[in-house]
């Protein structure tokens, strides 16, 4: 009776509200749980990916051949959602190139290759002030520049979702520990031995957040976890709120929803209804920012799978292969048939085990045959619903299916594609095996192909239309000029001579000619002598 009141005495303390929808898969997750979180041997070189967040990547600022210690920044966030890395150990820069990275569709990204030299020298940093006399605006900052992002892996910068909260009433800290996905464990194993380092990183975010209350919210079925944070939490500050073992509980929407009732809107924000919601190892990280003084230099990880012997929960440097992971679990490549980073319903498939750890790499599956059997052939829709009761997102899957196959993309999102969590609830339900989520991705990929053309239509249509408008601009300052300088000319030009008059003119000439002859005439007759009767003297 008394282990039945301290189950179900957080549930009177946080109001739990439903949503529709949800699958229960199997858990998978016994065999990791045996053993404690451990640490890993220095593997004989790290890959260190620049860019591990959603955002931009930071600037390089070593060099090859320089010598780095542990927690020394490799890049510089350049503002905004580029966020640095840090050196996970000491030793040398080997190498600035591209490398194959954890992607949805195997690819290249620039890496920073480090040789550690095994001394663990740690990077000279300023002590470590009190969080408690941080102002919110300097917690967030030491976040940025910690390097920490979400580490449930959608790898958001947490420093900005806490600045999404600047001027916003926020009325609930959520703290995400659910893992609904099968095999991940990570955050369980987390609190069942650091709940403590949790319950404070939690106390931090609420103080850089101003949020009126803080909720820890993890899983009934999680009784070692519930069990120390029930230990670690003083008072009732932070709140505890069990929810049942169901996918996808830990969805942010979902775990709003549950929490406080409220819908986030599409295209909004958790900020926008009030809520922030940080997962329970990014509180772990910013517990070890803030009173350690360490950086985000390594995460925990499930490494498990049928084709490992010893599968654990690591808590693994980044940089480090996959492929040296699975072999400290010893691996049986024989029977590996799918490599899975994430949990079996929402996570991606890579094909090359040189791919690094990063800040969003949660879960690695080394699957069997028995695991990830092919899937068997898909056959027509029976229109039976299955898919519509199981949306989370209340959809109509089955309609968004239709319209995808058909190429009416206008329609897909007008039914609410973008709402979609591709959390793929539907396709485990689907009876006739049809790859729901594949669909949906497609159409998603091709609505946003279209809308960056769009966009770059608009864009160059905006620049003719500007060109257009500079030439009719130029065109009427060339003329204003032209009329300008003519009115100056003609300012600065004497009075004009009166028009030539032909008629006038020899009229004019015919009375000089008549003034000269008349003065000729008298000039004639005054030159001649006087008959006086005498005569001329010579």
């Amino acid at each position: 009776m008394k282990l039945w009141h301290r189950l179900i005495n957080p549930l009177r303390q946080v109001k739990r509200f439903g949503y529709h929808g949800g699958i229960k898969p199997p858990a998978l997750k016994s065999r990791v749980l045996r053993s404690v979180i451990m640490g890993t041997p220095l593997p004989p070189r790290l890959v260190i990916p620049l860019q591990q967040h959603q955002g931009e990547p930071g600037r390089v600022c070593v060099a090859v051949g320089d010598r780095v210690l542990r927690g020394q920044a490799l890049t510089r966030g350049t503002g905004g959602t580029a966020l640095p890395v840090h050196a996970p150990t000491s030793g040398t820069v080997t190498a600035i190139e591209s490398h194959p990275v954890i992607a949805q569709l195997p690819q290249q990204s620039p890496c920073i290759v480090l040789e550690p030299d095994g001394a663990e020298e740690k990077f000279p940093g300023s002590p470590v002030p009190d969080w408690r006399q941080l102002s919110p605006q300097a917690i967030i900052r030491a976040i940025q520049e910690a390097g920490i992002a979400g580490l449930g892996g959608a790898g958001f910068p947490t420093a900005e979702k806490l600045r999404s909260a600047a001027g916003r009433e926020v009325t609930m800290l959520i703290i995400n520990a659910v893992e609904c996905e099968p095999y991940i464990t990570p955050d369980q194993a987390l609190l069942r031995e650091r709940a403590a380092d949790v319950v404070t990183g939690a106390a931090i975010l609420r103080r850089a957040t101003g949020a009126a209350r803080c909720v820890i919210a993890t899983e009934l079925d999680k009784t070692d976890a519930i069990a120390a944070l029930r230990k670690a939490i003083v008072g009732n500050d932070p709140e505890l709120a069990l929810l049942p073992p169901q996918y996808p509980n830990g969805s942010e929407r979902q775990l709003i929803e549950q929490l406080t009732g409220r819908q986030v809107p599409a295209e909004g924000l958790p900020a926008d209804v009030g809520v922030i919601t940080v997962n329970a190892g990014t509180a772990y990280a910013v517990f070890r920012a803030l009173v350690l003084g360490e950086p985000l230099i390594s995460r925990i990880v499930t490494v498990c799978g049928d084709t490992l012997q010893t599968p654990k929960n690591f808590e693994v440097l980044l940089g480090t292969p996959v492929a040296y992971l699975f072999e400290l679990c010893g691996i049986d490549y024989q029977r590996l048939q799918r490599t899975v980073v994430g949990g079996s319903m929402m996570g991606i498939t890579i094909t090359d085990l040189a791919a690094p750890v990063t800040k969003t790499c949660n879960c690695l599956v080394a699957g069997s045959d028995e695991e990830f059997a092919p899937p068997p052939p898909a056959l027509p829709c029976i229109r039976c619903g299955f898919c519509a009761t199981a949306c989370p997102a209340s959809l109509q899957p089955q309609q968004l299916y239709l319209h995808a196959r058909n190429g009416d993309l206008d329609r897909t999102r007008e039914l609410g594609l973008d709402a979609c969590i591709e959390c793929g609830a539907c396709a485990w339900v689907c009876p006739s095996h049809i790859p729901l989520v594949q669909f949906y991705r497609a159409a998603k990929t091709e609505l946003q192909e279209r809308e960056a053309r769009h966009q770059l239509s608009q864009h160059w249509q905006q620049r003719y239309e500007f060109h257009q408008y500079r030439i009719a601009r130029n065109e009427k300052r060339r003329l204003a000029l032209k009329g300008a300088r003519a009115q100056a000319a003609a300012a600065a030009t004497p009075a004009a001579t009166p028009s030539f008059d032909r008629n006038k003119a020899r009229h004019d000439i015919a009375a000089a000619v008549a003034r000269v002859k008349s003065r000729r005439k008298d000039l004639i007759a005054s030159s001649t002598p006087r008959d006086t009767g005498e005569d001329e003297q010579p």
